[in-house]
């Protein structure tokens, strides 16, 4: 089953194409956990999850009876003694919601600083994007914010394809290049570029020609029903099918590509 992380600097639409292929791979038969670990949180309006049901979400990263309860400390507690591998198996069937087949789970922000806060929140989050990325038989696309906070080098193998959403712009481009450096630090060799926001044949070769040394597993159309999908809450699935069928496109890439090893 595929692990995909998608990740890219803010704005260039990577939670659309999270929401877009945990459709695909639903309608294809398949078992999707899909998890929020960007700090705006937004994946469920891009599946089209109602907002009164979305209100009952809350972050695994702000659950402090259950961080306290798993790691036997506070939330916001530097140092000290807590379990650096507490038990996570259970969390995404006790606290995601499952909407049209696809079970979300809200990770929360990851505490920053230096090489990784010492907090048992932290604790909590890593130890469970461990467990969702070995120990889980089922397709994982994990939205992330534009870098690898909630992966480390014991996992990052474990990502079948890490994407990087760009869209036809310079600043997006060299954000692309940071965060690839970035992941090569921890292991991760099968890095993918999806050209997103795409007006025109210029667009698509101003991304092809500049990322030429990337593996590109395709590109999205600039969408004005996925405007209105944001708009209107409602999944961007079901409201544009040229940009679903690109998108189908991409799934069949991510899981047939193989990228050489960029050093």
């Amino acid at each position: 089953m595929s692990k995909i992380a998608i990740t890219g600097k803010g704005g260039v639409g990577k939670t659309t194409l999270a929401a877009l292929l945990a459709y695909i791979y639903t309608q294809r038969g398949q078992k999707v956990l899909a998890i929020d670990a960007d700090p705006a949180a937004n994946l469920w309006t891009a599946l089209g999850v109602p907002a009164d049901r979305a209100q009952s979400i809350v972050p695994i990263a702000e659950m402090e009876d259950l961080i306290y309860e798993r790691t036997g400390a506070k939330p916001g507690q530097i140092g000290g003694m807590f379990k650096m591998n507490p038990r996570v198996d259970d969390i995404p069937e006790r606290f995601g919601i499952t909407h049209r087949g696809i079970r979300l789970l809200v990770m929360g922000t990851l505490k920053s600083g230096g090489t990784g806060c010492l907090c048992p929140e932290n604790a909590l989050l890593r130890s469970l994007v461990t467990h969702v990325l070995l120990r889980r038989d089922e397709v994982l696309i994990m939205d992330m914010e534009a870098g690898i906070e909630h992966l480390g080098r014991g996992t990052a193998r474990a990502v079948d394809a890490f994407v990087i959403v760009v869209e036809p712009g310079r600043r997006s481009l060299q954000t692309a290049r940071a965060i690839r450096s970035l992941a090569a630090d921890i292991g991760i060799r099968r890095v993918f570029v999806v050209g997103n926001k795409i007006r025109n044949a210029d667009d698509r070769a101003f991304i092809a020609e500049n990322l030429a040394d990337f593996p590109i597993a395709g590109f999205l159309s600039h969408s004005p029903q996925a405007i209105e999908a944001d708009r209107t809450g409602t999944a961007v699935y079901d409201l544009d099918p040229e940009l679903v069928r690109e998108a189908e496109i991409i799934a069949d890439a991510l899981q047939t590509e193989s990228p050489e090893e960029s050093a």
